[in-house]
């Protein structure tokens, strides 16, 4: 692999994952969210997660399987891969406490409005406003790390699907930023201390992309990319249908969100077509 290709892929990554820190600046920086503009917005980003994943990244995994073990066994390690992924991050989703889990949608109102609430019986309230801030943090580490090394390894794979990828998760990860800092900021009183704890739950994300970079470079062939790129797919399409589309019809009127997908869909379509 050559070196420029690898940091242009290590570094979409880091740029997903530190979207956070956009969602902590929108939490101190304005009075109301803009539900109706993260309901297109969100919906726009499963559109685009979910088309790439079952009409380019899901193709790709199975071209490579096909050619590495005939038809038939590459198609079922294909699909047993895609579900996998499913899985894996099904999996990671039920170990994560509900009331920390990072899919649950937030809005600026509805957390100022919980925390100035829990701060008039200070101490106690702080204390269990912190835990709620860096448990949330923990769980989004732990959720962006898979995304990471899909990101990455799509980029490696096609540069062009990579800044897809990269920007529609940067859009899924501004709400989880707003979830992780104003707890922490009403805990504590300091931006400072909330936006350095969600600025660095992003950073999960492209070290996901450095460990699986690390462990699966030198073993690369056309079985480990399909099996990757398979789950890969599996766990974006589990993304879009369990955290995006949801969040994106909580944050808005059930239309917008659906607008948001099909434009999605459009856009990383056309972009598909560009590059035939």
């Amino acid at each position: 692999m050559e070196l420029n290709s690898v940091l242009f892929a290590f570094g979409l990554t880091l740029f997903a994952g530190l979207a956070t820190g956009i969602g902590s600046a929108l939490a101190f920086f304005t009075d109301k969210t803009n539900t109706k503009f993260l309901s297109i917005a969100l919906g726009f980003s499963a559109g685009v997660m979910i088309y790439v994943s079952m009409i380019e990244i899901f193709v790709k995994a199975k071209d490579a399987l096909t050619a590495a073990h005939g038809l038939k066994l590459g198609s079922w390690i294909t699909v047993a891969g895609f579900f996998g992924g499913m899985l894996l991050i099904g999996l990671i989703d039920r170990m994560l406490p509900e009331s920390e889990n990072p899919h649950e949608a937030h809005t600026v109102e509805e957390m100022t409005h919980s925390s100035t609430e829990h701060v008039s019986t200070h101490h106690e309230h702080s204390q269990k406003l912190m835990r709620t801030g860096v448990f949330t943090a923990l769980a989004i580490a732990i959720h962006n790390f898979p995304e990471g090394l899909a990101t990455f390894t799509a980029a490696l794979n096609d540069p062009s699907l990579g800044i897809a990828i990269a920007v529609a998760i940067a859009i899924h990860n501004i709400p989880e930023g707003i979830a992780v800092s104003v707890p922490v900021y009403y805990a504590t009183g300091s931006r400072l201390k909330a936006f350095k704890l969600s600025f660095l739950s992003g950073l999960s994300e492209p070290v996901g992309a450095l460990v699986g970079y690390l462990l699966l470079s030198r073993y690369m062939n056309d079985t480990v990319f399909g099996v990757l790129f398979a789950g890969v797919a599996g766990i974006m399409v589990f993304i879009s249908v369990d955290e995006l589309l949801p969040s994106a019809r909580e944050y808005g009127e059930a239309h917008l969100s659906i607008y948001g997908l099909v434009a999605g869909m459009m856009v990383m379509a056309v972009s598909l077509l560009m590059f035939i």
